[in-house]
């Protein structure tokens, strides 16, 4: 279930300065994540596929790409984004005999890849998140004293959930960003790291507390 915790960190995600496209035709032909539509074959199918013809693997890495880029951008940045996206897909490749084809959608899977692989640059991780914290919005020219005042305090609130963010665990930070960044539901969040869904409600109840705390204990707009 969507907290008002997970709408507020995904609106620091948007406005997070990231320049990523998706690659790809993902947004175009497939219903969903991983999810085809009658003319589409699913993650599965084609990882089942690429066990005998690799090429077919290329469907997978079009269809996720852009996700998992600009998922690995918002945590480390643009430039570490690519190697950590890259890698992604190299790892997965070199899995694909154990991936369970039961599971039609691979985004979970790819995204518990690349939070391993984003663990690695924890001290990148910790650094861009001081950087977010010291940002503030450009002011527009002429701007009524309200619109400034609200900019500000929003500036404020970014500063706070990124100093929060920062602190966190990284176990906690890969819960609360696969669910608030990622879109995944908890179940999927289980899936990707590996772990009990009981600890994935733990993880993210004490997250979300902690961003909350962060804000002051306000209600998050």
């Amino acid at each position: 279930m969507e907290t008002d915790v997970d709408v507020y960190v995904g609106r620091y995600a948007r406005d997070a300065p990231i320049t990523a496209a998706p690659r790809g035709d993902d947004m175009t032909r497939i219903t969903g994540s991983g999810r085809s539509d009658a003319s589409f074959p699913t993650d599965a199918e084609k990882i089942a596929e690429a066990r005998r013809s690799p090429e077919q693997f290329a469907a997978v890495f079009d269809r996720h790409y852009g996700r998992i880029f600009a998922y690995a951008a918002r945590r480390l940045g643009r430039d570490l984004a690519e190697d950590v996206a890259s890698e992604t897909f190299l790892v997965a490749f070199s899995r694909i005999d154990g991936y369970d084809t039961n599971r039609p959608d691979a985004a979970p899977w790819l995204y518990g890849i690349a939070s391993n692989l984003i663990a690695r640059q924890g001290r990148a991780e910790s650094k861009r998140y001081k950087t977010l914290a010291k940002l503030s919005p450009d002011e527009p020219v002429g701007a009524h004293e309200d619109a400034i005042a609200g900019r500000l305090d929003a500036a404020t609130a970014r500063g706070r959930l990124a100093k929060a963010l920062g602190r966190l665990s990284t176990a906690d930070r890969d819960v609360l960003l696969l669910v608030a960044w990622a879109g995944l539901s908890q179940p999927e969040v289980a899936a990707a790291l590996d772990i009990p869904a009981g600890t994935v409600r733990s993880r993210l109840h004490r997250a979300r507390q902690d961003m909350r705390t962060a804000l002051g204990g306000r209600a998050l707009q």
